[in-house]
């Protein structure tokens, strides 16, 4: 009898995108330029509002331009939270930085600013002032902004801000993406919306923006001939990716919708499970795409089943689930690098699990979670 996965967070087209891509194919802009990319990008600036937005080929690309624009060299020093995906710290490696780890705080399991302020003054202490701070949008719901804005105010020291997985949620009104000096969106197969592979960098100035494009297109001097002073990059997105953006973003108001119903069932399903807590924003200032719908599990309140428990549950059943990131200070590669804070990351790995939250899961598909989830406790 078929059993069908059940992902994690699938691609969800959403009817439009062929139509672009057709467009560009028969206008011949198949290359990484033209108005395919041009009009994806004024989609996202349009959605976010007072910002511009530089297409790429991924959410990486963006993490590391902004880095470049940020004048991240060899030998600095780059804060980044511990609680989050590799590729917020990849880049500042490429850049011959230094990354110095920074743990979560309970209420969002972002970037703790107590212990962003601990490091930055035990660093200016021991004569190495940071260069830049990467707060991350966990699992789509939004970092302290204005605790972490006031910590990186007071040391002058500019945020990039990584919204890989938070486009669609906002704070206090305003969207994500927009907080940070520099800004990052990703448009990976597994987001909100897809563009394949693919990302954006989101700066303030128009000025910023071309040289975003002029690092991504090989930084080409304006030149007959093929002249270059500085370091370039091949990081621009395709036109064909862009014509993938252009239809998903008719969608990503009803993606969002889609996955805040997700968290609700979740929310439903583990109403009356002891040692259950479904991670939710922490007031309504906060506004989540719940990207993903995470967990965490007690095991001394429920019969000790704990993450792994209901991993292999859901596993057994051809239902992909995953645990909580694996803080970065922990990472056999980043394990010599510096790190201030109390295991709160850890703890979330330890105890914590990502849950199906796709924006198009089906009514069959989560009566099957359901019913191997309740299998599960009631036995």
């Amino acid at each position: 009898m078929s059993n069908p996965k059940i992902s994690l967070s699938s691609p969800h087209m959403g009817g439009d995108e062929q139509k672009f891509i057709q467009e560009a194919f028969d206008n011949n802009w198949i290359a990484p330029n033209g108005p395919g990319i041009f009009s994806f990008e004024n989609d996202i600036e349009n959605y976010l509002e007072n910002v511009n937005v530089t297409a790429l080929n991924s959410g990486t690309a963006a993490i590391h331009l902004g880095l470049v624009l940020l004048g991240v060299k060899k030998g600095d020093e780059v804060l980044v939270q511990t609680h989050t995906h590799v590729a917020s710290v990849n880049p500042i490696i490429y850049q011959g930085a230094t990354p110095v780890f920074i743990d979560s705080e309970v209420d969002t399991w972002n970037l703790c600013p107590v212990f962003l302020e601990k490091a930055i003054t035990d660093r200016i202490s021991k004569g190495q002032k940071p260069k830049a701070i990467i707060a991350v949008h966990i699992y789509g719901i939004p970092y302290k902004i204005e605790a972490i804005r006031t910590v990186a105010d007071k040391y002058n020291i500019p945020i990039l801000e990584d919204s890989a997985e938070a486009l669609g949620s906002s704070y206090k009104g305003q969207k994500c993406g927009t907080f940070g000096d520099i800004g990052i969106l990703s448009f990976n197969g597994n987001k909100i919306i897809t563009t394949s592979g693919g990302g954006a960098l989101i700066t303030k100035t128009k000025a910023e923006k071309e040289k975003a494009i002029f690092f991504a297109t090989q930084s080409k001097d304006p030149a007959p001939y093929y002249q270059h002073s500085e370091i370039g990059y091949n990081y621009r997105m395709s036109t064909i990716c862009a014509s993938i953006g252009r239809g998903q973003m008719k969608v990503l108001n009803n993606h969002v919708v889609s996955r805040r119903a997700m968290h609700d069932f979740y929310l439903d399903l583990f109403e009356n499970v002891e040692g259950i807590t479904v991670f939710s924003v922490p007031n309504e200032d906060y506004y989540s795409n719940y990207w993903l719908t995470t967990i965490l599990i007690d095991s001394e309140k429920n019969n000790t089943i704990n993450r792994e428990t209901i991993r292999l549950a859901l596993e057994q059943e051809n239902i992909e689930s995953r645990p909580l990131w694996k803080p970065m200070h922990l990472q056999p590669i980043f394990k010599e690098y510096p790190y201030y804070g109390s295991n709160i990351a850890q703890s979330l790995f330890e105890n914590g699990l990502c849950l199906p939250s796709g924006s198009n899961l089906t009514a069959m598909e989560r009566a099957k979670i359901r019913r191997v989830v309740l299998k599960l406790y009631q036995r």
